[in-house]
């Protein structure tokens, strides 16, 4: 039976670590400082946006919230985000996404600060990310590298095979284990023999969005198993891509959902707002 990756105890581990950063920071200067955009009333952004605050001031960083109409325009909402570029107590600049359709959202991000982009959105941040000489990496994708390491694998020499090809998780997912010297698969809804490929996986990320999709056979024995799905099954109830009673008698070690990336992701926008208020101090 898999061993549970607990996403909450190492997301708590971090935080305290990031919560004495700040303090010393705080002493010898300024705390970190975050500003979170959010432009319409969507309910679930809202949410996100309430605990990001919320985690900003568990750790003591200095944050700013800008909650702006539906009729904002990409002109209104660009000039903002060039005065928070300018504010030397703001380091983190995140627009919360979906935007409303009338703002081109790539443009917001180029808009921002490479300095300040803590979800590493921008082409700057990804390039710097292809390159490996990256300070901000994306946040899901660089809390699952956390996960993976809390469980004492060594990710070098391993197989690892990426299920999803998207830009916030499974690209830069591909390009963190491989800068950790893992031989990385993706795999996507192309891909041939899907299972001959994820059953020679030691590492197995899925980041499908659909409940049910990794099944037990298609699972190497032993496997670390992350699952990013976040989905809802027929009962309404939250649950990853992967068939979890199956795959964690296979798996030795699983990522529950929720409870297992899922807290990792707010967790390492703090660490990438405490690595940007490093950069400013340079």
């Amino acid at each position: 039976m898999a061993e549970l990756i607990d996403g909450k105890l190492v997301a708590a581990r971090l935080r305290e670590e990031i919560r004495r950063k700040s303090e010393s920071l705080k002493a010898s200067g300024r705390a970190p400082g975050l500003a979170v955009i959010l432009v319409g009333e969507d309910p679930a952004s809202q949410v996100y946006v309430k605990n990001k605050e919320k985690a900003c001031a568990e750790v003591g960083f200095y944050s700013e919230k800008y909650l702006l109409p539906e009729s904002t325009s990409e002109e209104e909402l660009t000039s903002l985000i060039k005065k928070l570029n300018a504010d030397g107590n703001i380091d983190g600049i995140l627009v919360q996404s979906p935007v409303p359709k009338h703002i081109d959202y790539s443009k917001i991000v180029d808009t921002i600060d490479p300095s300040k982009d803590v979800d590493a959105f921008s082409p700057v941040n990804v390039g710097k990310i292809m390159l490996g000489t990256y300070s901000l990496a994306p946040c899901t994708p660089a809390g699952i590298i956390e996960l993976i390491k809390s469980t004492g694998t060594d990710i070098s020499g391993k197989n690892c095979v990426v299920i999803g090809r998207s830009n916030i998780v499974g690209k830069p997912m591909a390009m963190l284990l491989m800068h950790e010297n893992g031989t990385v698969t993706v795999c996507h809804s192309k891909t041939k023999d899907l299972k001959a490929i994820t059953s020679n996986a030691d590492i197995l990320v899925s980041s499908v969005g659909k409940a049910g999709f990794l099944t037990a056979d298609m699972v190497k024995p032993g496997a670390v198993v992350i699952d990013v799905g976040m989905n809802r099954d027929a009962n309404g109830k939250l649950t990853g891509d992967a068939v979890f009673d199956e795959v964690s008698r296979v798996a030795s070690f699983i990522t529950p959902v929720p409870g297992g990336v899922g807290p990792m992701t707010i967790t390492m926008l703090l660490k990438n707002t405490l690595t940007a208020r490093k950069l400013h101090s340079r």
